[in-house]
């Protein structure tokens, strides 16, 4: 970690990063962390994210609202246009995009990002029901 010191509530931002799949933001973060942490304010919440995607200990995405993944190996995200959620998708081609894309293009290619957007199933089912 490349942060000056250890902080108590980075280490804990950032284990409830590594425990949930919701790609929250920082206010969902400061939201499920208040009742256990009183004093913890949403500024200490903001800076640790910060301070975390910049030692690329997490993923920053730059969404509406931004979130956070504590998964920082390449992968897609599925964005809901109903509900806002993110999902990650597991494709089984995922690893050959960066070799594809140098063939394609003659780029060296270090990362990709992927978004799809859509209705998630939640969305669907819900939509579905009041039909």
């Amino acid at each position: 970690m490349n942060s000056k010191r250890y902080s108590r509530q980075r280490e804990l931002i950032y284990e409830t990063l590594i425990h949930t799949t919701e790609h929250p933001t920082a206010e969902m973060v400061y939201h499920w962390l208040k009742p256990e942490n009183p004093s913890l304010s949403l500024g200490t919440v903001y800076r640790n994210l910060k301070l975390l995607a910049d030692d690329g200990r997490i993923a920053r995405m730059a969404f509406p609202v931004e979130r956070y993944d504590a998964n920082i190996t390449p992968h897609p995200h599925f964005r809901c246009d109903r509900c806002g959620a993110v999902y990650d998708i597991d494709l089984p081609y995922e690893k050959d995009i960066d070799r594809a894309a140098e063939e394609a293009s003659g780029h060296q290619i270090r990362v990709h990002e992927v978004l799809c957007r859509g209705v998630c199933v939640k969305c669907r089912k819900e939509e579905t029901r009041s039909s």
